[in-house]
Protein backbone atom coordinates (compact mmCIF):
# COMPACT_ATOMS: atom_id res chain seq x y z
CA UNK A 1 0.00 0.00 0.00
CA UNK A 2 1.24 3.51 -0.84
CA UNK A 3 0.58 6.81 0.96
CA UNK A 4 1.94 10.35 0.78
CA UNK A 5 1.96 13.03 3.46
CA UNK A 6 2.97 16.68 3.61
CA UNK A 7 4.16 18.18 6.89
CA UNK A 8 5.39 21.64 7.93
CA UNK A 9 8.49 22.53 9.84
CA UNK A 10 7.84 24.53 12.99
CA UNK A 11 9.39 27.37 14.93
CA UNK A 12 9.60 26.88 18.67
CA UNK A 13 8.84 30.02 20.66
CA UNK A 14 9.92 28.20 23.82
CA UNK A 15 12.64 25.75 22.80
CA UNK A 16 13.11 22.07 23.52
CA UNK A 17 16.70 21.43 24.65
CA UNK A 18 18.04 18.39 26.44
CA UNK A 19 16.44 15.00 26.98
CA UNK A 20 15.49 13.17 30.15
CA UNK A 21 15.12 9.92 28.19
CA UNK A 22 17.27 9.46 25.10
CA UNK A 23 15.63 6.30 23.76
CA UNK A 24 12.07 7.65 23.98
CA UNK A 25 13.04 11.27 23.15
CA UNK A 26 11.40 12.68 26.26
CA UNK A 27 12.40 16.36 26.58
CA UNK A 28 13.68 18.05 29.70
CA UNK A 29 10.96 20.67 29.25
CA UNK A 30 7.77 21.36 27.36
CA UNK A 31 7.70 23.78 24.42
CA UNK A 32 5.44 26.06 22.37
CA UNK A 33 5.66 26.38 18.58
CA UNK A 34 4.04 27.50 15.35
CA UNK A 35 3.81 25.46 12.14
CA UNK A 36 5.30 27.20 9.09
CA UNK A 37 3.50 27.42 5.77
CA UNK A 38 6.51 27.54 3.42
CA UNK A 39 8.91 25.07 5.00
CA UNK A 40 7.47 21.67 4.11
CA UNK A 41 8.44 18.07 3.52
CA UNK A 42 6.55 15.71 1.21
CA UNK A 43 7.06 11.97 1.76
CA UNK A 44 5.74 8.90 -0.05
CA UNK A 45 5.96 5.47 1.55
CA UNK A 46 5.09 2.11 0.05
CA UNK A 47 5.34 -1.22 1.87
CA UNK A 48 5.59 -4.27 -0.38
CA UNK A 49 6.34 -7.98 0.11
CA UNK A 50 8.24 -7.83 -3.18
CA UNK A 51 10.97 -5.57 -1.77
CA UNK A 52 14.13 -7.21 -0.46
CA UNK A 53 15.31 -4.19 1.54
CA UNK A 54 14.26 -0.68 2.47
CA UNK A 55 15.09 2.04 -0.05
CA UNK A 56 15.37 5.65 1.10
CA UNK A 57 15.53 8.45 -1.49
CA UNK A 58 16.05 11.98 -0.19
CA UNK A 59 15.80 14.90 -2.61
CA UNK A 60 16.44 12.53 -5.51
CA UNK A 61 19.49 10.80 -4.02
CA UNK A 62 19.46 7.29 -2.56
CA UNK A 63 20.75 7.17 1.02
CA UNK A 64 22.77 4.46 2.71
CA UNK A 65 20.76 2.16 4.95
CA UNK A 66 23.48 1.74 7.57
CA UNK A 67 22.44 3.58 10.75
CA UNK A 68 19.65 5.41 8.94
CA UNK A 69 17.15 6.99 11.35
CA UNK A 70 14.39 6.61 8.74
CA UNK A 71 14.73 2.83 8.77
CA UNK A 72 14.68 2.78 12.55
CA UNK A 73 11.42 4.73 12.38
CA UNK A 74 9.98 2.38 9.75
CA UNK A 75 10.73 -0.46 12.16
CA UNK A 76 8.57 1.27 14.80
CA UNK A 77 5.71 1.45 12.30
CA UNK A 78 6.21 -2.19 11.28
CA UNK A 79 6.01 -3.29 14.92
CA UNK A 80 2.78 -1.36 15.44
CA UNK A 81 1.24 -2.72 12.24
CA UNK A 82 2.63 -6.23 12.80
CA UNK A 83 4.06 -6.43 9.31
CA UNK A 84 7.51 -7.32 8.02
CA UNK A 85 7.34 -5.85 4.51
CA UNK A 86 10.23 -3.65 3.40
CA UNK A 87 9.45 -0.12 2.22
CA UNK A 88 10.37 2.36 -0.47
CA UNK A 89 10.51 5.92 0.82
CA UNK A 90 10.91 9.10 -1.23
CA UNK A 91 11.06 12.44 0.52
CA UNK A 92 11.60 16.02 -0.66
CA UNK A 93 12.18 19.25 1.26
CA UNK A 94 11.33 22.61 -0.27
CA UNK A 95 13.84 24.39 1.98
CA UNK A 96 17.51 24.04 3.08
CA UNK A 97 18.27 20.99 5.23
CA UNK A 98 20.36 20.91 8.45
CA UNK A 99 20.80 24.70 8.68
CA UNK A 100 18.64 25.23 11.77
CA UNK A 101 15.23 25.30 10.08
CA UNK A 102 13.98 22.12 11.81
CA UNK A 103 13.97 19.91 8.73
CA UNK A 104 13.85 16.82 10.95
CA UNK A 105 10.53 18.08 12.38
CA UNK A 106 8.78 18.23 9.01
CA UNK A 107 10.66 15.16 7.77
CA UNK A 108 9.70 12.79 10.56
CA UNK A 109 6.15 14.15 10.83
CA UNK A 110 5.60 13.47 7.12
CA UNK A 111 7.30 10.07 7.38
CA UNK A 112 5.20 9.12 10.41
CA UNK A 113 1.86 9.92 8.79
CA UNK A 114 2.73 8.46 5.37
CA UNK A 115 4.20 5.27 6.83
CA UNK A 116 1.30 4.77 9.23
CA UNK A 117 -1.22 5.14 6.40
CA UNK A 118 0.79 2.90 4.07
CA UNK A 119 0.98 0.22 6.78
CA UNK A 120 -2.80 0.30 7.23
CA UNK A 121 -2.73 1.86 10.68
CA UNK A 122 -5.52 4.19 11.84
CA UNK A 123 -3.89 6.35 14.50
CA UNK A 124 -5.29 9.34 16.39
CA UNK A 125 -3.51 12.70 16.28
CA UNK A 126 -2.15 12.00 19.77
CA UNK A 127 -0.84 8.59 18.73
CA UNK A 128 0.77 10.05 15.60
CA UNK A 129 2.42 12.76 17.69
CA UNK A 130 3.83 10.20 20.14
CA UNK A 131 5.14 8.10 17.27
CA UNK A 132 6.67 11.10 15.45
CA UNK A 133 8.38 12.22 18.68
CA UNK A 134 10.36 8.98 18.79
CA UNK A 135 11.81 9.71 15.35
CA UNK A 136 12.64 13.35 16.10
CA UNK A 137 11.43 15.22 19.13
CA UNK A 138 10.30 18.39 17.37
CA UNK A 139 8.40 16.30 14.79
CA UNK A 140 5.63 15.73 17.33
CA UNK A 141 4.83 19.46 17.10
CA UNK A 142 4.38 19.26 13.31
CA UNK A 143 1.46 16.82 13.60
CA UNK A 144 -1.27 19.15 15.03
CA UNK A 145 -2.42 22.39 13.36
CA UNK A 146 -1.35 25.98 13.91
CA UNK A 147 -0.01 27.04 17.31
CA UNK A 148 1.09 24.00 19.26
CA UNK A 149 2.17 22.93 22.76
CA UNK A 150 4.37 19.89 23.37
CA UNK A 151 3.25 18.67 26.78
CA UNK A 152 6.06 17.86 29.20
CA UNK A 153 5.16 14.30 30.14
CA UNK A 154 7.25 11.84 32.11
CA UNK A 155 6.28 8.81 30.02
CA UNK A 156 5.96 8.10 26.32
CA UNK A 157 2.17 8.12 26.55
CA UNK A 158 2.07 11.55 28.23
CA UNK A 159 4.62 13.35 26.01
CA UNK A 160 2.86 14.59 22.88
CA UNK A 161 1.77 17.78 21.13
CA UNK A 162 -1.65 19.42 20.98
CA UNK A 163 -3.01 22.38 19.02
CA UNK A 164 -3.58 25.49 21.14
CA UNK A 165 -5.02 27.60 18.31
CA UNK A 166 -5.76 27.07 14.59
CA UNK A 167 -3.56 28.66 11.91
CA UNK A 168 -5.92 31.61 11.36
CA UNK A 169 -6.00 32.52 15.07
CA UNK A 170 -3.44 35.33 14.85
CA UNK A 171 -2.12 37.39 11.92
CA UNK A 172 1.59 37.01 12.55
CA UNK A 173 4.37 35.99 10.18
CA UNK A 174 7.82 34.42 10.33
CA UNK A 175 10.30 35.89 7.84
CA UNK A 176 13.34 33.63 7.61
CA UNK A 177 16.72 35.02 6.60
CA UNK A 178 18.81 32.22 5.11
CA UNK A 179 22.42 33.28 5.71
CA UNK A 180 24.00 30.01 4.57
CA UNK A 181 22.78 26.75 3.06
CA UNK A 182 25.75 24.79 4.38
CA UNK A 183 25.04 22.02 6.87
CA UNK A 184 25.91 22.72 10.47
CA UNK A 185 28.97 20.98 11.94
CA UNK A 186 27.19 19.57 15.00
CA UNK A 187 23.73 18.04 14.60
CA UNK A 188 20.85 18.96 16.88
CA UNK A 189 20.74 15.34 18.06
CA UNK A 190 24.36 15.59 19.21
CA UNK A 191 23.75 19.03 20.70
CA UNK A 192 21.02 17.71 22.97
CA UNK A 193 23.51 15.39 24.66
CA UNK A 194 25.66 18.38 25.64
CA UNK A 195 22.88 20.41 27.29
CA UNK A 196 23.60 19.15 30.79
CA UNK A 197 27.25 20.16 30.56
CA UNK A 198 26.36 23.86 30.72
CA UNK A 199 26.54 25.23 34.29
CA UNK A 200 23.49 27.36 33.50
CA UNK A 201 21.23 24.51 32.36
CA UNK A 202 19.69 23.90 35.85
CA UNK A 203 18.81 27.60 36.02
CA UNK A 204 17.07 27.35 32.66
CA UNK A 205 14.99 24.36 33.77
CA UNK A 206 13.99 26.13 37.00
CA UNK A 207 12.57 29.06 34.98
CA UNK A 208 11.09 27.27 31.97
CA UNK A 209 7.57 26.50 33.23
CA UNK A 210 6.96 30.14 34.11
CA UNK A 211 8.18 31.19 30.65
CA UNK A 212 5.79 28.74 29.01
CA UNK A 213 2.92 30.22 31.03
CA UNK A 214 3.87 33.75 29.98
CA UNK A 215 4.12 32.86 26.29
CA UNK A 216 0.75 31.11 26.42
CA UNK A 217 -0.72 34.20 28.09
CA UNK A 218 0.70 36.50 25.39
CA UNK A 219 -0.74 34.18 22.72
CA UNK A 220 -4.13 34.19 24.38
CA UNK A 221 -4.14 37.99 24.65
CA UNK A 222 -2.51 38.48 21.22
CA UNK A 223 -0.06 40.84 22.91
CA UNK A 224 2.61 41.03 20.21
CA UNK A 225 5.24 43.16 22.02
CA UNK A 226 5.09 40.94 25.11
CA UNK A 227 5.16 37.83 22.95
CA UNK A 228 8.09 39.04 20.83
CA UNK A 229 10.17 40.07 23.83
CA UNK A 230 9.71 36.64 25.43
CA UNK A 231 10.54 34.73 22.24
CA UNK A 232 13.68 36.76 21.51
CA UNK A 233 14.96 36.40 25.07
CA UNK A 234 14.31 32.66 24.93
CA UNK A 235 16.39 32.27 21.76
CA UNK A 236 19.32 34.11 23.33
CA UNK A 237 19.04 32.00 26.47
CA UNK A 238 19.08 28.80 24.44
CA UNK A 239 22.29 29.85 22.72
CA UNK A 240 23.79 30.90 26.05
CA UNK A 241 23.38 27.26 27.11
CA UNK A 242 24.99 26.09 23.88
CA UNK A 243 27.90 28.52 24.15
CA UNK A 244 28.64 27.34 27.71
CA UNK A 245 28.38 23.62 26.97
CA UNK A 246 31.43 21.37 26.88
CA UNK A 247 32.46 21.54 24.10
CA UNK A 248 30.78 24.85 23.22
CA UNK A 249 28.31 24.98 20.34
CA UNK A 250 28.63 28.07 18.14
CA UNK A 251 25.95 27.93 15.47
CA UNK A 252 25.80 31.61 14.49
CA UNK A 253 27.37 32.97 11.30
CA UNK A 254 28.36 36.63 10.75
CA UNK A 255 25.09 37.10 8.86
CA UNK A 256 23.12 35.80 11.84
CA UNK A 257 24.57 38.47 14.11
CA UNK A 258 24.26 41.19 11.49
CA UNK A 259 20.52 40.56 11.19
CA UNK A 260 20.14 40.44 14.99
CA UNK A 261 21.63 43.93 15.28
CA UNK A 262 19.43 45.17 12.43
CA UNK A 263 16.26 43.86 14.08
CA UNK A 264 17.00 45.79 17.26
CA UNK A 265 17.61 48.96 15.23
CA UNK A 266 14.37 48.49 13.26
CA UNK A 267 12.52 48.13 16.54
CA UNK A 268 14.00 51.37 17.86
CA UNK A 269 12.80 52.97 14.62
CA UNK A 270 9.24 51.80 15.31
CA UNK A 271 8.94 48.52 13.37
CA UNK A 272 7.62 45.72 15.58
CA UNK A 273 9.86 42.76 14.76
CA UNK A 274 11.67 40.22 16.95
CA UNK A 275 14.14 37.45 16.16
CA UNK A 276 14.50 33.81 17.07
CA UNK A 277 17.25 31.32 16.20
CA UNK A 278 17.15 27.53 16.40
CA UNK A 279 20.14 25.19 16.36
CA UNK A 280 21.71 26.66 13.26
CA UNK A 281 22.69 29.84 11.50
CA UNK A 282 19.47 30.91 9.78
CA UNK A 283 17.40 33.46 11.65
CA UNK A 284 13.63 33.80 12.10
CA UNK A 285 12.08 37.28 12.20
CA UNK A 286 8.65 37.41 13.80
CA UNK A 287 6.36 40.27 12.90
CA UNK A 288 2.71 41.05 12.32
CA UNK A 289 1.42 39.95 8.93
CA UNK A 290 0.91 43.56 7.79
CA UNK A 291 4.67 44.15 8.23
CA UNK A 292 5.94 40.91 6.63
CA UNK A 293 6.69 42.40 3.21
CA UNK A 294 8.61 45.33 4.71
CA UNK A 295 10.62 43.03 6.99
CA UNK A 296 11.47 40.75 4.05
CA UNK A 297 12.62 43.69 1.92
CA UNK A 298 14.76 45.13 4.72
CA UNK A 299 16.32 41.75 5.44
CA UNK A 300 17.11 40.97 1.83
CA UNK A 301 19.39 44.00 1.56
CA UNK A 302 22.20 42.31 3.48
CA UNK A 303 24.94 40.64 1.43
CA UNK A 304 25.06 37.73 3.90
CA UNK A 305 21.35 36.96 3.40
CA UNK A 306 21.02 34.54 0.46
CA UNK A 307 17.22 34.44 0.45
CA UNK A 308 14.18 35.16 2.57
CA UNK A 309 11.23 32.82 3.15
CA UNK A 310 7.97 34.30 4.40
CA UNK A 311 5.80 31.96 6.48
CA UNK A 312 2.34 32.21 7.96
CA UNK A 313 0.91 29.83 10.59
CA UNK A 314 -0.12 26.59 8.89
CA UNK A 315 -1.96 23.32 9.32
CA UNK A 316 -0.06 20.28 10.54
CA UNK A 317 0.78 17.02 8.79
CA UNK A 318 -1.85 15.80 6.35
CA UNK A 319 -2.30 13.20 3.63
CA UNK A 320 -2.01 14.34 -0.02
CA UNK A 321 -2.85 12.51 -3.22
CA UNK A 322 0.18 13.41 -5.35
CA UNK A 323 2.79 10.67 -4.86
CA UNK A 324 6.54 11.09 -5.42
CA UNK A 325 6.78 7.74 -7.24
Amino acid sequence: MKATALAPSNLAFIKYWGKKNEELTLPENGSISMNLSNLTTTTTVEFSPDLQEDTIIFNGQQETNQGNRVIKHLDRVRRLARIEDRAKVATENDFPTATGLSSSASGFAALTLAAAKAAGLSLTEKELSILARQGSGSACRSIPDGFVEWVDGGTSETSYAVSLYPPDYWDIADVIAVVSKSKKDVSTTKGHTLAHSSPFFPIRLARIKKKIELVKQSLQEKDFPAFGKLVEAEALELHAIMLTSDPPLVYWFPGTIEVMHAVRKWRRDGLQVYFSVNTGQDIHLLCQRKDAEEVAELTHQFIEVQKTIVNMPSEGAHVVNQHLF
